[in-house]
């Protein structure tokens, strides 16, 4: 009868050659070791691995052995750096050995000219790209004055969870925005399980910690929510209350950075933003716009 090796069996086999692998193709002089006498076998030797590691060479050796041993995200970071490892191999490290790296990669999604003119051609629908930190990685302009002006606001500050926990316009365009931000902080946390380690994520939490009491009673009742769509009401400053479908279009995995829309739920509120539409490309004194 045959039988199935178990997952955790799969994945040490699958690190020790791809550690094996990586280790061969390296020389000496490329790390700035001498290159000593004759070897045996190309590329650096375990031991040579475990110094620049700073590993043991027992453990080392039974890493490559797939051996049922413990490894820390630390420990991977320095083999991945000893190792010469690029991005994608140094993400395919972490993976095989089911750890959160400390330090990834920390480039942004490529918003492309593509995304770019996808997302003013939407018109009067409000849309941005945002990934699951609820950092605003691009937007229509209909969207730039959805809330509050997001071309007024420093780059590091736009983020619809930083933005709906303490910009006053923000706060006041959302219809009871008690419920809709706990949600959004219930969404971050279920997010945030894939990112414990990461700066950037850490360094949101500390500021929201620190800039609103709401933000800390909220997170301290550990409530998880998926993300998903809904009906919302919004209380634009300039053309007045707008009930909109929030819908998410996954441009990778879902964990990775969306497309959200608001799209008119009814005909009311398709001329209202058809109208502020018109108002953000005219260059219009927006604050007079509301009748």
């Amino acid at each position: 009868m045959s039988t199935v090796a178990p997952a955790s069996d799969v994945r040490r086999h699958e690190l020790a050659e791809f550690l094996r692998s990586r280790r061969e193709r390296i020389t000496p002089e490329q790390v700035g070791l001498p290159p000593g006498r004759r070897r045996r076998t190309p590329g650096l030797r375990r031991e040579e691995v475990a110094q620049l590691s700073a590993v043991g060479v027992t453990w080392y050796t039974w890493l490559e052995q797939a051996r049922d041993i413990q490894v820390s995200p630390q420990v991977l970071d320095a083999l991945a750096r000893a190792l010469l490892l690029d991005p994608s191999e140094r993400s395919h490290l972490f993976a095989l050995a089911a750890a959160l790296d400390p330090a990834p990669n920390a480039t942004c999604p490529s918003i492309t000219p593509a995304l770019r003119a996808m997302l003013d051609q939407l018109g009067p629908i409000p849309a941005c790209i945002q990934n699951s930190r609820y950092d605003l990685l691009a937007y229509n302009p209909t969207y730039g004055r959805l809330h509050c002006d997001l071309d007024a606001l420093a780059p590091e500050d736009r983020n619809s969870l930083w933005l709906a926990f303490t910009h006053p316009d923000w706060r006041a365009s959302v219809v009871d925005s008690v419920e809709m931000n706990r949600m959004m902080a219930a969404k971050f946390r279920a997010s945030m399980a894939e990112h414990l380690t990461e700066p950037a994520w850490k360094a949101l939490l500390t500021r929201l910690e620190g800039a609103s009491a709401e933000f800390r009673e909220v997170w301290a009742r550990h409530e998880v929510v998926k993300q998903g769509g809904k009906t919302k009401y919004l209380d634009n400053a300039h053309v007045g209350l707008l009930r909109v479908e929030h819908t998410n279009l996954w441009l990778g995995p879902a964990a990775g950075p969306r497309l959200v829309m608001y799209v008119p739920a009814d005909e009311e509120t398709r001329r209202r933003l058809e109208r502020l539409q018109a108002l953000t490309e005219s260059g219009q004194a927006l604050a007079s716009a509301r009748s």
